[in-house]
């Protein structure tokens, strides 16, 4: 048996539960001695709770399943546990002291001493060594918030190796990276390879998945589909897997006749207001009456963030125009946004949609108080019949409308939160993310809602990181890739393998 063919890790059967609720159902698959493992997946195919399962956070006993190095079970109660057997995971979102040294990040808490003092000169001697060892050229004196992000990446995996990593897990590593610093860190990776370091990559993007991996496993909903030997096969058939779900009557989306353009956006291009990076750059689309436009892409797409900048709620606006009814959104507020006919139900419905400690009917009027009062006073009355007709309307299954929304269900929460944005009457609505973490049954009440506002001639546009609701519930789907229109469909047009080719930027 050669070096690659020898088996390093098996994970076996692995099954995690969150509150009764499948994460991982099953996952089984091996790590190859010196091979770059990609694994693929949509968002929520279980990808991120593998890796927390592999790496000890979440504890031995806390799911079912074995996990194994060279054929001795591994028990971790924790992530130091893992890093002993040489396990080492770089995140998406790096966890490095940006007042500190490059050589004291990569020692951070396993500091070299002498005479009972840190030896600060073996830090930058070994540090030095280190970085030269995998020809990452990076001065260890210098303070790591001087760095730009993909050097801040190599310090991340230069930490993981001086800890005698010898599986190095790395979680969407190219998430905020140029195309110059990508290609430098594949050429380290394979250069780890070459030194018996065995990778598992985790990315959306295919084309450095096939550029780098010798095998792919591919995880959908929670389960292992397959690996597959990367010369063996192609992105159309990794897609196909990753993607590979029936569409049925779960959504049941009627079209009634598609009226006048109420959204109009153009060439739309937005900052983030903390460090003036471009985010959202020249999009263009028209959403009308009776409609329903999908947004999908990866994570990171800015998808979220240009619903909130249209609404008045995120970014600098650099250029373009937005008309609501053909009028043009300026100097937008979320009040202003909903006096104007523009309403969202944000992606998180306990942190931005909701007041869990209040009633459900408290909720309900938030964004509406203004149509119920009259000379600064809350017409009671009214407020309680506005909301116990929305109540109604949405059969939310609360015992009154005095209950608590604490104590609701993740769908009769979304229930609330949409009621809430519909008494501001609008003739826009953003969904975002609107059936995140609720039950099949909750996602078709919310699906029949979606009917019920674009046959009363309202536009909806609608975004979600699963392909299936899209394509299900749309009626055309603009695919957002690093900020900017990756494809747009209609809804004849649209297939999982295009979709996702789009949001890839393929």
């Amino acid at each position: 048996m050669s070096q690659r063919d020898a088996v390093i890790l098996q994970a076996s059967g692995i099954v995690k539960r969150f509150a009764g609720v499948i994460a991982l159902d099953g996952v089984s698959f091996d790590l190859h001695e010196g091979e770059i493992h990609g694994i693929c997946g949509e968002n929520g195919a279980g990808k991120s709770t593998l890796i927390k399962v592999l790496s000890g956070i979440h504890k031995h006993g806390s799911y079912d399943g074995t996990i194994r190095i060279r054929g001795e079970e591994m028990c971790f109660d924790s992530v130091r546990d893992a890093e002993i057997q040489g396990i080492g995971v770089i995140y998406q979102e790096l966890a490095l002291v940006g007042e500190m040294t490059v050589g004291e990040n990569i020692f951070l808490g396993r500091e070299p001493t002498r005479f009972g003092l840190i030896d600060w000169l073996k830090v930058a001697d070994e540090s030095r060594k280190l970085l030269a060892k995998f020809n990452i050229s990076i001065d260890p004196e210098t303070p790591v918030k001087q760095l730009g992000v993909g050097h801040q990446q190599l310090v991340e995996i230069a930490r993981a190796l001086g800890r005698q990593s010898r599986i190095l897990i790395l979680d969407e590593p190219t998430a905020a990276l140029s195309e110059h610093e990508v290609t430098a860190l594949l050429d380290i990776l394979r250069d780890l390879r070459s030194h018996g370091v065995t990778c598992v990559y985790i990315s959306h993007k295919l084309d450095e998945v096939f550029a780098i991996a010798d095998r792919i496993t591919v995880l959908r909903d929670g389960k292992s589909v397959t690996t597959l030997d990367r010369a063996d096969t192609s992105r159309a058939e990794v897609i196909r897997h990753m993607v590979g779900r029936e569409i049925g009557d779960l959504y049941p989306r009627r079209r009634p006749a598609v009226g006048n353009i109420r959204l109009s956006v153009r060439d739309l291009s937005a900052a983030r207001e903390s460090d003036g990076e471009t985010v959202l750059s020249g999009i263009t689309f028209d959403v009308r009456e009776g409609e329903v436009l999908g947004i999908g892409g990866l994570m990171g797409a800015g998808r979220t963030e240009l619903l909130m900048h249209i609404f008045g709620a995120w970014g600098r606006r650099l250029g373009g125009l937005v008309f609501l009814d053909g009028n043009a959104m300026d100097d937008v507020t979320p009040s202003r946004a909903i006096a104007q006919g523009l309403v969202l139900v944000s992606e998180d419905r306990k942190r931005h949609g909701l007041i869990l400690g209040q009633t459900v009917g408290f909720n309900l009027s938030l964004s509406s108080l203004a149509r119920v009062t009259s000379g600064g006073l809350v017409n009671e009355q009214r407020e309680f019949a506005r909301n116990s007709e929305m109540f109604a309307a949405l059969q939310i299954k609360a015992p009154s409308m005095e209950s608590r929304v604490g104590q609701l269900s993740g769908g009769n929460q979304q229930k609330v939160v949409i009621g809430k944005a519909l008494l501001t009457e609008p003739r826009v609505v953003f969904l975002d993310e609107p059936t995140r973490g609720i039950d099949v049954g909750a996602k078709v009440e919310v699906y029949e809602l979606i009917n019920q506002l674009t046959d009363r001639g309202m536009a909806v546009v609608l975004v979600s990181s699963e392909l299936p609701e899209l394509m299900g519930m749309s009626d055309r789907i603009l695919m957002l890739h690093e900020g900017a229109v990756g494809g747009a469909f209609t809804r004849d047009e649209a297939t999982p393998e295009r979709l996702l080719a789009a949001a890839m930027g393929q």
